[in-house]
């Protein structure tokens, strides 16, 4: 089990399926969690009481250069530091290529690209300010295998791991850690329960492990590359998909 105990870590897309299960498993494991996304996080799934003291919530979007400057001034101002950033913000607008929209296109660049950069960018600005950190963003298989109708995404995610082997040669220098894990289909179980034989069945035929993965298996890689465990991890891609498309 990756040990996180009183490291502050910002995750992204906190009010979604990946980014929610984040907050409470690195909660549990005794992280300081700063969370963001552009939309509340249900009542119902917010953390209990007893880590209020070790846990921070902010509505930002996340190609907002402002709204982000805002989110580090509160990380700072209320923890004194950040040791990690854990991005899970994306846009996924589908279309084939003929069919797709300017604008649809754009907005999947900007919100799963353009946020990619912009919180690498300001995260290690708040980290070399304590003396380093770790970086792990999140691609996706689709950055690699080629699906209709995600021609926006796909170059998305493929640039992100571009970008990320970048900022691991540029941060380097201040002790910056920076990695991407690459999920393949993930769904949590209540999602799954919704889920048809027919449509089960369909997913089992995609992957070698046969089925779909759970947020918490691709969250413990996260965790692995946020820990001192992963100290001699940066620059490398880390697909977790179950045996998708092989």
């Amino acid at each position: 089990m990756a040990q996180l105990k009183d490291k502050v870590i910002l995750i992204t897309g906190a009010a979604g399926m990946l980014g929610l299960a984040a907050v409470h498993m690195f909660l549990e494991r005794g992280a300081v969690v700063a969370a963001c996304d552009a939309r509340p996080i249900p009542q119902a799934r917010m953390p209990v009481s007893d880590h209020a003291q070790r846990f921070l919530y902010a509505e930002a979007d996340m190609t907002n250069e402002i709204h982000i400057r805002n989110v580090m001034s509160m990380i700072r101002e209320r923890f004194g530091r950040l040791d990690g950033l854990y991005h899970n913000v994306y846009i996924n607008r589908t279309a084939t290529i003929v069919n797709q929209d300017l604008l649809d296109w754009e907005d999947t660049i900007k919100g799963t690209l353009t946020s990619t950069f912009l919180m690498n960018k300001h995260a290690a600005r708040q980290m070399r300010t304590n003396g380093g950190g770790a970086i792990v963003n999140t691609s996706s298989v689709l950055g690699t295998i080629p699906v209709p109708e995600n021609a926006a995404y796909g170059a998305s995610k493929a640039a992100v791991e571009q970008l990320t082997r970048v900022a691991a040669v540029e941060l380097a220098p201040w002790s910056i850690r920076v990695n991407a894990i690459v999920p393949g289909d993930f769904k949590s179980e209540e999602l799954l329960a919704g889920y048809t034989d027919r449509q089960k069945d369909a997913i089992r035929q995609k992957t070698l492990i046969g089925r779909s993965g759970f947020p918490d298996e691709v969250n413990e890689l996260a965790a692995f590359l946020l820990s001192d465990a992963a100290s001699y991890a940066t620059g490398s891609l880390y697909p977790i998909t179950g045996g998708f498309g092989l």
